[in-house]
């Protein structure tokens, strides 16, 4: 058996990527995308006519590049649930991430896109940044049956302060935290020491232990190593790259997460103050949750402006 097999057997694998191909050839239950994913779209073969076809309706009834790069990434992700039998993931613009009605409005405005596309929002989750406005957005859309996934998650205060929200999933990162880890200390961590493991293994040990419903879903993975020592996480999102390597060796897969067995435990809500006291407390996620919102920043303008070249080439 693979060693892919064999996770699947203990996890829901999700494919992190745009990619139609990637995702028809290991076919994953969800898929996942964001800027730097969709960017990456916009330059692959197969996605040039849908491409054009979004840009010559642009042309007729929009006039914000933003709203643009929202109609690519729904057209996008139309395509994709097709494919997955399961949920597609769909980012709020990054620039948004501190502003809560703007962040509900947008996402608003996504689901209305799928559902005239013929996607039920139940095969929709709005991705927000962990932001406590992101979480604020998440709050109030999911009472109204909107479901989200909320991404660059690095900190015990921003996985509670989700779960206090009842948000669907979260996404708590694990390359960009052992990076920050081994950059700043300039160590090379064993597997049994990767902090970045650790820190979503004690996500998952939080969420059995105060038994929220809110599903866990590791992201981010460097190496395959990270990714097995994450079996029986309720969910792992995978790159191509990595589940090719997966899919390619064989091998037994034992769950290293067993949340049954997890002992119950009452944890505090967190305020407003709370969480960003003890987010702030923690060097590494304040710093990596900025970093994140700005590259995600950063890789929608480079599509904005690929956009406009490509609209100003039709002209």
């Amino acid at each position: 058996m693979s060693l892919l097999a064999g996770l699947r057997e203990h996890s829901l694998v999700v494919a992190d990527t745009g990619d139609l191909d990637a995702i028809k050839r290991y076919q994953p239950q969800d898929a996942t995308t964001n800027p730097s994913l969709i960017l990456k779209a916009f330059e692959l073969p197969r996605y040039q006519e849908l491409i054009d076809k979004v840009l010559a309706e642009s042309c007729r009834d929009e006039d914000d590049l933003s709203r643009i790069v929202d109609q690519l990434s729904v057209a996008i992700g139309r395509q994709i649930a097709d494919v997955v039998p399961g949920r597609i993931s769909t980012e709020v613009s990054a620039h948004l991430s501190f502003d809560t009605q703007a962040s509900i409005q947008k996402a608003y405005e996504l689901i209305e896109r799928y559902e005239r596309m013929g996607i039920n929002r139940s095969r929709v989750l709005i991705k927000l940044a962990s932001t406590w406005e992101g979480i604020r957005a998440a709050q109030q859309l999911e009472r109204e049956g909107i479901n989200c996934n909320l991404t660059l998650l690095f900190s015990d205060a921003q996985a509670q302060a989700c779960f206090d929200a009842g948000v669907y999933l979260i996404s708590p990162f694990v390359g960009r935290v052992s990076d920050w880890y081994q950059k700043t200390s300039g160590e090379k961590f064993a597997l049994e020491e990767d902090p970045g493991v650790l820190f979503v293994k004690g996500i998952c040990e939080r969420a059995a232990a105060g038994h929220y419903d809110t599903v866990v879903m590791g992201a981010s993975f460097r190496t395959t190593d990270q990714v097995l020592a994450l079996a029986g996480c309720d969910r792992l999102t995978i790159s191509p790259g990595l589940l090719e390597q997966l899919d390619s060796m064989e091998g037994e897969v034992t769950p290293k997460i067993q949340q049954e067995t997890v002992t119950r435990k009452a944890f505090t809500p967190l305020s407003e103050a709370g969480f960003r006291w003890q987010h702030n407390q923690d060097a590494m996620a304040n710093e990596m949750l900025a970093d994140g919102i700005r590259r995600f920043a950063n890789d929608q303008q480079t599509l904005e402006s690929l956009i406009t070249q490509r609209l100003t080439a039709r002209a």
